[in-house]
Protein backbone atom coordinates (compact mmCIF):
# COMPACT_ATOMS: atom_id res chain seq x y z
CA UNK A 1 0.00 0.00 0.00
CA UNK A 2 2.57 2.45 1.15
CA UNK A 3 5.05 1.65 -2.00
CA UNK A 4 1.75 3.13 -4.13
CA UNK A 5 0.78 6.28 -1.86
CA UNK A 6 -1.85 4.80 0.33
CA UNK A 7 -2.08 4.65 4.08
CA UNK A 8 -5.25 3.67 5.22
CA UNK A 9 -5.55 0.28 6.07
CA UNK A 10 -9.33 -0.91 8.10
CA UNK A 11 -8.82 -4.57 9.07
CA UNK A 12 -12.34 -5.86 10.05
CA UNK A 13 -12.22 -8.70 12.64
CA UNK A 14 -8.51 -10.12 11.91
CA UNK A 15 -7.41 -13.25 13.45
CA UNK A 16 -4.78 -11.97 15.19
CA UNK A 17 -3.25 -8.09 15.17
CA UNK A 18 -0.83 -7.00 16.04
CA UNK A 19 0.48 -10.14 14.26
CA UNK A 20 4.44 -10.24 14.86
CA UNK A 21 5.05 -11.90 11.68
CA UNK A 22 3.19 -8.68 9.93
CA UNK A 23 5.72 -6.17 11.60
CA UNK A 24 8.87 -7.91 9.81
CA UNK A 25 6.48 -8.15 6.72
CA UNK A 26 5.58 -4.54 6.40
CA UNK A 27 9.72 -3.65 6.18
CA UNK A 28 9.71 0.11 6.36
CA UNK A 29 5.86 0.51 5.64
CA UNK A 30 5.36 -0.41 9.63
CA UNK A 31 3.81 2.72 10.30
CA UNK A 32 1.19 1.84 7.84
CA UNK A 33 0.45 -1.29 9.76
CA UNK A 34 0.42 0.65 13.22
CA UNK A 35 -2.08 3.55 12.47
CA UNK A 36 -4.58 0.40 11.24
CA UNK A 37 -8.02 0.72 12.60
CA UNK A 38 -9.89 -2.47 13.45
CA UNK A 39 -13.72 -2.79 13.18
CA UNK A 40 -16.29 -5.17 14.11
CA UNK A 41 -17.97 -5.11 11.20
CA UNK A 42 -17.48 -4.44 7.42
CA UNK A 43 -20.43 -1.73 7.66
CA UNK A 44 -18.60 -0.08 10.53
CA UNK A 45 -15.37 -0.15 8.39
CA UNK A 46 -16.66 1.57 5.25
CA UNK A 47 -19.28 3.79 7.12
CA UNK A 48 -17.35 6.90 5.99
CA UNK A 49 -16.83 5.99 2.21
CA UNK A 50 -19.17 7.56 -0.46
CA UNK A 51 -18.39 4.50 -2.21
CA UNK A 52 -17.13 0.44 -1.64
CA UNK A 53 -15.76 -1.83 -4.10
CA UNK A 54 -15.76 -5.55 -3.40
CA UNK A 55 -12.55 -7.68 -4.64
CA UNK A 56 -13.64 -11.11 -6.40
CA UNK A 57 -12.59 -13.49 -9.16
CA UNK A 58 -16.15 -15.38 -8.61
CA UNK A 59 -18.70 -13.84 -10.63
CA UNK A 60 -22.07 -13.26 -9.30
CA UNK A 61 -25.63 -14.35 -10.06
CA UNK A 62 -26.67 -11.07 -8.33
CA UNK A 63 -24.47 -8.38 -7.67
CA UNK A 64 -23.54 -4.74 -7.69
CA UNK A 65 -22.17 -3.19 -11.00
CA UNK A 66 -19.16 -4.84 -12.20
CA UNK A 67 -16.19 -3.24 -13.10
CA UNK A 68 -12.70 -4.22 -14.33
CA UNK A 69 -9.84 -3.10 -11.39
CA UNK A 70 -8.91 -0.11 -14.57
CA UNK A 71 -12.13 1.21 -14.45
CA UNK A 72 -12.98 0.71 -10.65
CA UNK A 73 -9.52 2.60 -10.06
CA UNK A 74 -10.87 5.75 -12.15
CA UNK A 75 -14.17 5.74 -11.07
CA UNK A 76 -13.07 5.90 -7.47
CA UNK A 77 -10.50 8.40 -8.20
CA UNK A 78 -13.48 10.70 -10.12
CA UNK A 79 -15.27 10.89 -6.50
CA UNK A 80 -12.44 12.33 -5.26
CA UNK A 81 -13.77 11.33 -1.82
CA UNK A 82 -13.25 8.51 0.73
CA UNK A 83 -13.69 4.95 -0.86
CA UNK A 84 -12.66 1.96 -0.22
CA UNK A 85 -11.78 -1.08 -1.94
CA UNK A 86 -12.70 -4.73 -0.14
CA UNK A 87 -10.81 -7.97 0.09
CA UNK A 88 -11.53 -10.91 1.26
CA UNK A 89 -9.26 -13.36 3.53
CA UNK A 90 -6.88 -15.76 1.49
CA UNK A 91 -9.10 -19.10 2.10
CA UNK A 92 -12.90 -17.56 1.52
CA UNK A 93 -12.85 -14.42 -0.69
CA UNK A 94 -15.60 -12.50 0.30
CA UNK A 95 -19.16 -13.95 1.60
CA UNK A 96 -21.96 -12.70 -0.48
CA UNK A 97 -23.63 -10.36 2.03
CA UNK A 98 -19.47 -8.52 2.39
CA UNK A 99 -20.17 -8.21 -1.67
CA UNK A 100 -23.72 -6.78 -1.24
CA UNK A 101 -22.58 -4.18 1.65
CA UNK A 102 -20.87 -2.71 -1.62
CA UNK A 103 -21.66 -1.01 -4.64
CA UNK A 104 -19.40 -2.33 -7.02
CA UNK A 105 -17.72 -6.21 -7.98
CA UNK A 106 -14.68 -5.31 -9.32
CA UNK A 107 -12.67 -8.25 -11.24
CA UNK A 108 -9.26 -8.38 -12.10
CA UNK A 109 -9.08 -9.25 -15.86
CA UNK A 110 -6.70 -12.99 -15.32
CA UNK A 111 -6.31 -16.84 -16.86
CA UNK A 112 -10.02 -17.61 -16.57
CA UNK A 113 -8.82 -20.95 -16.07
CA UNK A 114 -7.13 -19.31 -13.01
CA UNK A 115 -8.09 -16.24 -12.11
CA UNK A 116 -7.61 -16.57 -8.02
CA UNK A 117 -4.65 -14.09 -6.76
CA UNK A 118 -3.68 -14.54 -3.28
CA UNK A 119 -4.48 -11.18 -1.18
CA UNK A 120 -1.37 -9.60 -1.27
CA UNK A 121 -0.95 -9.68 -5.11
CA UNK A 122 -4.69 -8.25 -5.45
CA UNK A 123 -3.80 -5.27 -3.22
CA UNK A 124 -0.98 -4.63 -4.96
CA UNK A 125 -2.67 -4.72 -8.60
CA UNK A 126 -5.48 -2.08 -7.02
CA UNK A 127 -2.93 0.54 -4.91
CA UNK A 128 -1.08 0.07 -8.65
CA UNK A 129 -4.10 1.04 -10.42
CA UNK A 130 -5.03 3.65 -8.32
CA UNK A 131 -2.03 5.24 -8.45
CA UNK A 132 -1.82 4.85 -12.22
CA UNK A 133 -5.36 6.92 -11.99
CA UNK A 134 -4.13 9.55 -9.74
CA UNK A 135 -1.04 10.19 -11.42
CA UNK A 136 -0.19 8.57 -14.61
CA UNK A 137 2.97 9.84 -15.14
CA UNK A 138 5.85 8.01 -13.61
CA UNK A 139 7.43 9.13 -10.94
CA UNK A 140 10.52 8.78 -12.74
CA UNK A 141 9.73 10.02 -16.22
CA UNK A 142 11.42 12.99 -17.46
CA UNK A 143 9.85 16.27 -17.85
CA UNK A 144 12.26 18.50 -20.31
CA UNK A 145 11.52 21.46 -22.26
CA UNK A 146 10.04 20.87 -25.57
CA UNK A 147 12.39 21.50 -28.71
CA UNK A 148 11.62 25.04 -30.35
CA UNK A 149 11.38 25.96 -34.15
CA UNK A 150 14.81 27.42 -33.58
CA UNK A 151 15.93 24.09 -31.29
CA UNK A 152 15.02 22.12 -34.30
CA UNK A 153 16.53 24.12 -37.37
CA UNK A 154 20.17 24.02 -34.91
CA UNK A 155 19.91 20.22 -35.08
CA UNK A 156 19.27 20.35 -38.68
CA UNK A 157 22.40 22.70 -39.16
CA UNK A 158 24.08 20.09 -37.38
CA UNK A 159 23.22 17.13 -39.09
CA UNK A 160 23.64 18.68 -42.29
CA UNK A 161 27.36 20.20 -41.29
CA UNK A 162 28.45 16.33 -39.54
CA UNK A 163 27.15 14.47 -42.67
CA UNK A 164 29.07 16.71 -44.88
CA UNK A 165 32.24 16.18 -43.20
CA UNK A 166 31.84 12.66 -42.82
CA UNK A 167 31.45 13.14 -46.30
CA UNK A 168 28.37 11.14 -45.44
CA UNK A 169 26.06 13.33 -47.59
CA UNK A 170 26.71 14.14 -51.38
CA UNK A 171 26.44 17.84 -51.72
CA UNK A 172 22.68 17.81 -54.26
CA UNK A 173 21.84 15.61 -51.64
CA UNK A 174 17.68 15.39 -50.31
CA UNK A 175 18.64 14.18 -46.80
CA UNK A 176 17.89 17.83 -45.76
CA UNK A 177 14.31 16.85 -46.56
CA UNK A 178 14.24 13.37 -45.14
CA UNK A 179 15.40 14.93 -42.34
CA UNK A 180 12.75 17.15 -41.55
CA UNK A 181 10.06 14.80 -42.65
CA UNK A 182 11.46 12.20 -40.13
CA UNK A 183 10.80 14.57 -37.33
CA UNK A 184 8.25 16.30 -37.92
CA UNK A 185 6.40 12.72 -38.12
CA UNK A 186 7.76 12.12 -34.35
CA UNK A 187 4.68 12.79 -31.45
CA UNK A 188 5.30 15.75 -29.20
CA UNK A 189 4.25 14.58 -26.21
Amino acid sequence: MKAMGLTDLRLVQPERFPAPEAQWMATNAVDVLEAARVHATLQEAIADCVAAFALSARSREWSPQVLDVRSAAARAVEMDAPVAFVFGNETAGLTNDEVFACQYLVHIPANPDFSSLNLAQAVQVVAYELRMALDPAMPFARVEKRATVEDLEGLYVHFERAAAESEFMAPNSRLRERWRRLFSRVPAF
